[in-house]
């Protein structure tokens, strides 16, 4: 059998078809020793393999044989049935990898948007449980400045200088936008553009409602809002997202 090019079993009633090299990525495996006829587990039948094994965690396992990664969905929970069917068909790597679920299991990430208003200017920081999250949403974020002399001045301003965001550590950042004047009638105004927006915005409001729909469409749940007491009066928003786990390859 071992020539066959492609394969049919059924797992417990499920069907399924696939190419004999899939199922001899693990020599060793009895997958592999059914192909010539050395498990008598495995029943030809009408020139399918029939095993009397659960169907349903048969597909991780086939998805592991065809991409050798452990890769699973966000709401799975039967680690210890799905390792040992992985031992049953001799998937002993697997079975040593289903061992660490800590691994697998999705993430709760938390992050938090801090703003404040004040007068022209709109101050902002961000708070992430992820670092990676935090340095991706860095990457989108580009603050814009200019500064021109006189009253009165047109927006956008024909030069514009990009600005590095503030970072104080790998889980936050913190930027600013609106106006300024420094010194006399000289101001300085920031624009902040957030990609794939293309737009550059100096008013706060705007800039903050931008962010909050970037994150929404990044898989982010607004879980609350609150108001710090203070001075200040600094805008709270908490966001939440289930991070699924890059998938361990073999």
């Amino acid at each position: 059998m071992s020539d066959r090019g492609v394969v049919v079993l059924s797992v417990g009633g499920v069907r399924f078809v696939t190419r004999a090299s899939t199922l001899q990525q693990f020599p060793e495996s009895r997958l592999a020793r059914m192909l010539n006829d050395d498990d008598q587990e495995f029943k030809l039948v009408n020139g399918e393999f029939f095993v009397d094994r659960d169907g349903t965690l048969f597909s991780y396992i086939m998805d592991f044989l065809r991409t050798l990664q452990v890769s699973l969905p966000t709401d799975f929970s039967d680690y210890q049935r799905l390792q040992r069917e992985a031992e049953f068909y001799g998937l002993y790597l697997l079975a040593d990898l289903l061992s660490q679920e800590h691994l697998l299991k999705p993430r709760l990430e938390i992050l938090e948007v801090r703003f404040s208003l004040q007068e022209m200017q709109a101050f902002f920081r961000i708070f992430g449980s992820c670092s990676t999250t935090v340095e991706t949403l860095a990457e989108q974020i580009t603050v814009f400045t200019g500064q021109q002399s006189g009253q009165s001045w047109s927006s956008p301003f024909p030069s514009l200088v990009p600005l590095p965001l503030e970072r104080p550590s790998h889980h936050d950042m913190v930027f600013q936008c609106g106006t300024d004047y420094p010194a006399g009638d000289q101001f300085v105004a920031r624009y902040v553009s957030i990609k794939p927006d293309n737009r550059k915005l100096i008013n706060g409001t705007n800039v903050l409602g931008l962010l909050l729909d970037t994150l929404l469409k990044d898989g982010f749940r607004l879980m609350s809002t609150r108001t710090v007491s203070g001075e200040d009066k600094v805008e709270c928003y908490s966001f939440e997202r289930t991070k699924r786990p890059a998938g361990l390859t073999v």
